[in-house]
Parts: structure tokens; C-alpha cells; sequence
């Protein structure tokens, strides 16, 4: 099991920054993380919070599960408000911009997100909202 496998939250975020993602991009059952930072929707603070992620046609593929909770997560809300955001991955970090995924384009890149990380087909299952699926393209 390699170190990055028990990070979570601040400390993953810390991590992966000093380490330039040799720690914590790599992480459980063969996922990869980035580090989203958003911009608070109330505060207008930074936030930082660590994603499994996929590359899908040259973009990043992120998905607002929220462990299939009936609200979407605070980074979700915040990309919606502000889609400017700024993406690490690895020890590159450059500026990107979000947009949701719909129809065809999401079923197609919720199945890609799923085959690495299965759990959210069952999150899915515990929530009536569509779970959205996130593109991120470099700015």
C-alpha cells in the first residue's frame, strides 16, 4: 500500500502539493486525484479539494458524487457560480475552466469515471438528483 492510499481532505491536499503529486495522485484501488481549487461561492476564498479524476479527449473528468448525498457537494456549487478555476495535477497547476456534462457527452464519461472508480454507480442508487459529471479543459 503506498502512502498516499490513507490521505484525505487537508492532509491530501498537503501531500500531493509538497510532493508535486508523487504523493497522493496515486491513490485507492488504482484512482487518480487532482486538486480543485474553487473559488468560494459565499466567502470567495480559495478552496482546495482532492478529485479521482479521468482524462477523457485531452480533458479532465471529475464527478460531483458527494458519496450519493442529496446535495451536491461545495465545490460543485462554487464551479457553477465561478467556472474559473485552477487545477494541480501532478506538479503541473495551470487554470482550467468547468462545465457539466449533459445527455449523451455525460452517460458516455459516467461510464468512463465508473470503470475506475465503480462506487459511483451505488451512489448513484442513493440519491434522487443526477449526480453530475464535470469537464475541466485547460483555459
Amino acid at each position: 500500500m503506498s502512502e498516499g492510499e490513507n490521505l484525505f481532505g487537508e492532509e491530501h491536499v498537503r501531500r500531493y502539493r509538497e510532493t508535486g503529486g508523487e504523493v497522493g495522485h496515486d491513490w485507492k484501488r488504482g484512482s487518480k486525484i487532482l486538486l480543485l481549487t474553487t473559488k468560494g461561492r459565499k466567502t470567495g476564498e480559495a478552496r482546495t479539494t482532492p478529485l479521482i479524476y479521468e482524462n477523457a479527449d485531452g480533458k479532465y473528468v471529475i464527478v460531483a458524487s458527494k458519496g450519493g448525498a442529496p446535495e451536491h457537494p461545495g465545490w460543485y456549487k462554487n464551479l457553477v457560480k465561478e467556472p474559473e478555476v485552477e487545477l494541480q495535477v501532478k506538479d503541473e497547476v495551470f487554470p482550467a475552466r468547468a462545465r457539466t456534462a449533459q445527455g449523451e457527452e455525460r452517460e458516455r464519461l459516467w461510464k468512463l469515471a465508473a470503470q475506475q472508480w465503480p462506487d459511483y454507480d451505488a451512489y448513484q442508487t442513493r440519491t434522487d438528483r443526477e449526480i453530475p459529471v464535470v469537464v475541466l479543459e485547460r483555459a
